[in-house]
């Protein structure tokens, strides 16, 4: 079995049904299928070949879900960027991942590399051939690009078995049928979509797309959630937490949803609480894992955690995985663990996570922060980094640390400047600079000047004098 065989197996069963839709438009399950072939028989005209890596660089649209699915039956690897992120970005990407084309829905372009229009493609259909190159489980099926600790973004990649483990999992812990309607919050390019994407599609239910602009906006998103009779929700808990305080998601009831899944940072306990204690009938659970496993522990939110006066656990392993404490941080071995970072070596054996746990007296997983500095902000994972060298690159930057202050929702960028001689750096306008180079939710918060930058006894940047001198409330 493969991911891009789901659509086609619910198609055969029953076209007829819903599988996609976006705020304009649906496909049906043989919609989906016809239009994916469509996409595929443009692609082998346009020369694509099994392993040729395809950027989809686009809005979320049933037309990218339809050539996501192209891509794969090619053969060849699904690189997903949403439209928010910047050419600058992009063409980064592009000169990492080495793509045949990439896939826009939009005028803009990256120099030097093969973009294509959807639009274009349909018309090109009849150029090449639309049969599916079998895969195995271990063949790549798509990149999921993240913040990289060296200043530019790393390519995890992941194979139609490491996404299906988790997926078959996921379909059986939550009893998916073909009458769920499943919430599609999180970008393409974030893993929480390999959920809302391909469990919706295992099952033969249908999957609902929250455009990018709609993605931040409380009454909106609660809007959407029980006019599109929502089943099954899936999001950072930011998201939740924006909802019941400016959404008033606890005051207009849950509607017909029966599962709230949750991942990607800390859920504050007091707002889980009220969650907890306002959706009763609603399964709720926190699931863990790096972009490099997926999902591989999952804890269930009870009543019993009403009582609670820490954070809820992480839980215990899923999908067939193993999971391990050495020396306090977290170890992943599995079904789930991803082949490796595009253009490094293949992964071997378990995989190291950087996060520290505990074991909690149940003998559940607990989380207990980060051994380097990367971090959660916003519910997505930022290497500051890569935010610092977008920052050093400003004419009025000599020099330049970020660090992620505060924890969970609190959670901040705070870039600390040196100026150039003669220069005062303007907050606005670097975080203009930044929207040329990072996505919008690597943006930073504050702007510090500083004249040089405290150090440890070896000559590195003391981070933790730096960072209090904001606690503290002084200026940097």
């Amino acid at each position: 079995m493969s991911l891009y065989s789901l659509v086609a197996e619910a198609a055969t069963r029953t076209p007829d049904a819903l599988a996609v839709q976006d705020l304009a438009a649906g496909l049906s399950y043989g919609e989906l299928d016809a239009r994916a072939d469509t996409y595929l028989a443009a692609l082998r005209g346009r020369g694509v070949r099994p392993g040729d890596r395809v950027l989809v660089w686009t809005d979320k649209t049933t037309e990218a879900v339809a050539v996501a699915q192209a891509v794969l039956r090619c053969g060849a690897i699904h690189v997903p960027l949403p439209r928010s992120n910047p050419r600058e970005r992009v063409a980064r990407i592009a000169a990492d991942a080495r793509p045949a084309l990439i896939v826009t829905d939009h005028g803009d372009h990256v120099p030097g590399i093969v973009c294509v229009p959807c639009a274009d493609l349909v018309q090109e259909a009849a150029c090449g051939s639309a049969a599916h190159h079998p895969v195995r489980p271990s063949d790549p099926a798509y990149i999921l690009y993240t913040s990289g600790s060296t200043g530019t973004p790393k390519g995890v990649c992941l194979s139609h078995g490491n996404a299906l483990a988790f997926v078959d999992w996921a379909c059986r812990e939550l009893d998916l049928t073909a009458a769920d309607r499943l919430a599609n919050h999180a970008a393409f390019s974030f893993d929480l979509s390999v959920f809302d994407l391909y469990a919706a599609f295992r099952a033969g239910a249908s999957v609902h797309l929250v455009d990018e602009t709609l993605a931040r906006s409380a009454e909106p998103l609660v809007g959407f959630l029980l006019e599109r009779r929502i089943t099954v929700w899936y999001s950072v808990p930011s998201v939740l937490v924006l909802m019941a305080e400016y959404g008033e998601l606890l005051e207009r009831r849950p509607g017909a949803l029966r599962v709230c899944l949750f991942a990607g940072e800390l859920f504050p306990l007091k707002p889980l609480k009220e969650l907890r204690r306002a959706w009763p009938g609603v399964r709720m659970l926190n699931w863990y894992g790096p972009t490099e496993t997926n999902v591989c522990t999952s804890y269930e939110v009870t009543a019993a955690d009403l009582a609670r006066t820490e954070a809820i656990p992480i839980g215990s392993p899923v999908a067939g995985d193993t999971v391990s404490l050495d020396d306090g941080e977290i170890v992943v071995g599995g079904p789930t663990v991803m082949l490796g970072y595009w253009g490094g070596e293949q992964q071997a054996g378990p995989y190291r996570t950087g996060d520290l746990g505990r074991y909690d007296a149940d003998g559940l997983l607990e989380y207990r922060g980060r051994i380097d500095d990367m971090a959660k902000v916003r519910g997505h994972r930022i290497e500051p980094a890569e935010v610092n060298s977008v920052l050093v690159a400003h004419e009025t930057v000599r020099d330049a640390v970020v660090l992620v202050l505060g924890t969970g929702l609190d959670a901040r960028l705070h870039a600390f400047v040196i100026p150039e001689a003669g220069c005062a750096p303007d907050f606005a306008e670097l975080r203009r600079h930044c929207s040329d180079f990072l996505p919008p939710y690597m943006a930073i918060d504050a702007l510090h000047t500083v004249g040089g930058f405290p150090r440890t006894a070896n000559g590195k940047v003391d981070r933790a004098v730096l960072g209090g001198l904001v606690t503290r409330g002084a200026d940097a």
